[in-house]
């Protein structure tokens, strides 16, 4: 009798033990939540006021040449090369060669430039270039003297797909680009620039689509996402207007992909 509640003792300890493993499996086994992805405005950045940019030659519209093309730019107050003094080229993802140009042709991804001379290959046709400064973490110098916006005409037979107007408003996207590791995958810079147009609360917005999630953009400032996970990012950036309309133009909606790994 006693060996026989011996063994119902030592068989109810060994199932109340195996239970307890079992949970505590179960709860090391749950996932950890999903971060959420979030928009805030970044502040205190060098303003580079006085800092300009002029595109030297090409000095005409008008390149007969496709293929390798000449450029060179002037720049004032601007040091190219010298890594940006901000609490930002540590938060953000910096380029260890300073300051920069960023070109763009036709709102593709931009070329950075550190010196201000340097040469394009130029493909026939029609094209939109948006030149400007940028800081050694890629945030771009919003002055009006900072940038360059130029339509060229490359080769002798040209024709104009995009229907270009330099002077309408149009959204040029910038940042962010390419692979991201490490510690620069937590702050991603969100940076664009907007010509022939004010953003405001009651007119011209950007709507940013950061993986399915939605923002609203009323202000031409720069941005950090911030949450992202690791892998594939979606971006798409879209020139709307006050009833949340995309203004007609060929670059004011475009979609970029980054990759975020550890």
């Amino acid at each position: 009798m006693k060996l026989r509640i011996l063994s119902i003792i030592c068989l109810t300890l060994i199932t109340l033990v195996g239970c307890k493993e079992t949970k505590k499996e179960k709860v090391n086994d749950t996932p950890e939540k999903s971060t959420k992805i979030t928009l805030e405005k970044l502040e205190n950045s060098p303003e580079y006021a006085t800092a300009s940019l002029k595109m030297i030659t090409p000095s005409d519209t008008l390149i007969k040449s496709v293929g390798e093309t000449a450029f060179n730019f002037e720049v004032n107050n601007y040091e190219l090369g010298a890594i940006t003094k901000s609490k930002d080229t540590a938060l953000l993802a910096n380029s260890g060669k300073g300051q920069h140009i960023h070109f763009i042709l036709n709102n593709e991804p931009y070329s950075a430039h550190y010196e201000p001379t340097f040469k394009k290959d130029m493909p026939n046709g029609v094209h939109h270039l948006v030149a400007f400064l940028s800081r050694s973490y890629h945030e771009s110098v919003k002055n009006e003297d900072a940038v360059v916006v130029k339509k060229l005409i490359v080769g002798e037979d040209t024709k104009d797909d995009n229907n270009l107007d330099i002077n309408a408003p149009t959204l040029i996207y910038s940042r962010p680009k390419g692979e991201y590791t490490g510690k620069d995958t937590e702050n991603l810079l969100l940076d664009f620039f907007v010509l022939n147009t004010e953003l405001s609360e009651n007119g011209t917005k950007v709507r940013a689509t950061i993986n399915d999630k939605e923002f609203i953009i009323t202000e031409w400032a720069p941005q950090v996402i911030k949450g992202l996970p690791k892998g594939k990012v979606s971006i798409k950036l879209e020139l709307i207007d006050a009833e949340g309309n995309l203004i007609p133009g060929p670059f004011n909606s475009v979609d970029r992909t980054v990759t975020l790994k550890k």
